[in-house]
């Protein structure tokens, strides 16, 4: 009878702590940052707060439903991406902490490096303007092309000043970009996207971001929630030494902690 009536509390108890759990909707795409988020849902709980991670295959709708309060918060993009979606929206969405750093690559199917693609390649990169930027930066520090100013990470193929290979480039959804390797001689891949096509960077890319890219992938919230306690935790599950571990252990290069 004492057994039962200690399993009673026990399962009482654990009602009320789970009736008292504020629930968290965090905004995803799915591979990594799905995966941490996963991660780190025990921890979450045990602080009272229960973790939903809606788990998006675009960049766009992530932002539009944080700005619509559909979500509380989200996590997959970098500073450049968010400041340029802001000024594009209207929106004033913000960034919190700085979780990992995804080396952006160039993948071909057809070549075994850039030096040995033909002249005329059709090179496929995203086509909005913080990671087109990016893919024309990479592609000028390893002197495939020239622009204008190499370090703005607003480039566009207009700011080419020299394309010694008269490569054509092909401005397509960051999404789409693993599916038409096949179709093009080279493609610039976010690095999310790569690994969800069973790309391996640190292997498979011809050229790739090092670790002092400047492209962090933050937390987003916006003005009215950056400082709610659920955000707070999630933010401080985050930047743990458990997750900085996760991420070396699972991601093996491909993926490095920003912290």
């Amino acid at each position: 009878m004492q057994l039962i009536k200690s399993l009673l509390l026990v399962t009482a108890a654990l009602a009320a702590l789970s009736a008292q759990a504020e629930k968290l909707t965090v905004a995803a795409t799915a591979v990594p940052h799905a995966e941490i988020l996963e991660f780190i849902k025990p921890t979450l709980a045990k602080q009272g707060v229960e973790l939903d991670v809606k788990v998006f295959t675009d960049y766009v709708q992530p932002n539009v439903q944080l700005a619509e309060k559909r979500v509380d918060a989200n996590y997959f993009q970098t500073k450049p991406y968010l400041n340029e979606f802001n000024k594009n929206r209207g929106t004033t969405l913000q960034t919190g902490v700085a979780v990992h750093v995804e080396p952006f690559g160039a993948y071909s199917k057809k070549v075994k490096s850039v030096a040995a693609l033909p002249q005329g390649a059709v090179v496929a990169i995203p086509n909005e303007a913080s990671n087109a930027g990016r893919a024309l930066v990479l592609l000028a520090k390893h002197k495939v092309i020239s622009l204008k100013d190499p370090a703005n990470i607003l480039s566009t193929v207009k700011d080419i000043t020299a394309n010694p290979k008269q490569l054509k480039f092909k401005e397509l959804e960051a999404a789409t970009l693993p599916r038409v390797l096949d179709q093009v001689d080279l493609a610039l891949i976010n690095t999310n996207y790569a690994l969800e096509a069973k790309l391996v960077p640190t292997k498979d890319a011809l050229l790739i971001e090092d670790a002092k890219s400047p492209y962090a992938n933050y937390v987003v919230t916006r003005a009215d929630n950056a400082k709610a306690p659920a955000i707070l935790k999630l933010s401080g599950a985050l930047s743990s030494p458990e997750v900085k571990k996760f991420i070396a252990d699972k991601y093996k290069g491909a993926v490095i902690a920003a912290f």
